[in-house]
């Protein structure tokens, strides 16, 4: 059984997650087995500080103890997840465990900027460390059929994702929550893409990307409006779109997360994890440049 520390509590995953690896207060379909959260950092949050109060008090009903620094967990737990909303202070939080030998999973969004997603993943590399981050929705079934080729398209020509993507200054363009449809699409269309162009509207946000194989594919960011999650496959053989549920999305990761924590193999190429952190930057440059195409350089 892995033993699993949770740093930063502004988000509602460390109750999720926590209910899912701990078998608590939640229906035995979503269960995950193979690691447990023994131990917590509360933490402090620049976007959402109500929040902390709430989740610190939900965990202990479950039986998590706290300590004080992310560093009081060495010796206590085996892998470390960080938690914090804020993508913009994970390199902070990564590099000390990292440096002391801790596997990590880093919450979306992993890094703010290139050079953050860099320092982790080498240090990582360094210390030979798994160290994995990830949307929970990159293990949708819905997304996962579709990349195994059970759509009946093909193969994939390009895609179109979408998804909710409200904004927050700490979390620029669509770090904050767009990271989302961003995964999706990777997952789709995998690594490779070289320019993307960015129209960026308060109601919007559509990025197109070319990838170096010349496919075409774009994310749709929703501001307004109804939103759901979905994706439309371009393939040889079919057309397919589909709305992509929620339901177990969580669960999916988490095995995942398990997986590789019990392998210390990452189940994404920590290049790929680099390059959406750079499709993200190189989009809002794009934005912010009024659709000015941007190459992407890792």
């Amino acid at each position: 059984m892995i033993r699993l520390g949770l740093v930063d509590c502004d988000t509602s995953h460390v109750v999720e997650f926590t209910k899912r690896f701990n078998h608590v207060d939640i229906a035995e379909d979503q269960w995950v087995d193979g690691a447990k959260v023994v131990a917590a950092v509360a933490g402090k949050s620049l976007i959402s500080p109500e929040l902390v109060p709430q989740y610190v008090d939900k965990l202990k009903t479950y039986g998590v103890p706290f300590v004080d620094d992310p560093l009081d967990l060495l010796g206590k737990v085996d892998a470390v997840m960080i938690e914090s909303v804020d993508g913009s202070v994970h390199k902070e939080r990564a590099l000390p465990l990292l440096e002391r030998g801790m596997p990590l999973y880093v919450d979306k969004p992993f890094a703010c900027s290139l050079a953050d997603a860099r320092a982790m993943i080498d240090l990582a590399s360094v210390k030979h460390l798994p160290m994995m981050s990830s949307s929970s929705l990159r293990y949708a079934p819905e997304v996962v059929e579709a990349r195994e080729g059970k759509l009946g398209t093909g193969k994939i020509l390009g895609a179109t994702t979408f998804g909710p993507a409200p904004t927050h200054p700490r979390n620029p363009g669509l770090y904050h929550y767009g990271i989302h449809p961003v995964e999706m699409l990777y997952t789709l269309m995998g690594p490779g893409c070289k320019r993307v162009v960015c129209l960026s509207e308060p109601g919007g946000e559509v990025v197109t990307g070319v990838w170096s194989d010349c496919r075409v594919a774009s994310v749709r960011g929703i501001r307004q409006g109804r939103e759901d999650y979905g994706f439309t496959v371009f393939g040889e053989k079919s057309v397919v779109t589909k709305g992509v549920g929620t339901r177990y999305i969580y669960r999916e990761l988490l095995k995942k997360i398990v997986a590789m924590f019990e392998t210390r193999t990452p189940p994404i190429d920590p290049r790929e994890t680099l390059e959406i952190v750079a499709f993200i930057e190189a989009a809002k440059t794009s934005g912010d440049r009024r659709g000015e195409p941007i190459d992407i350089k890792l």
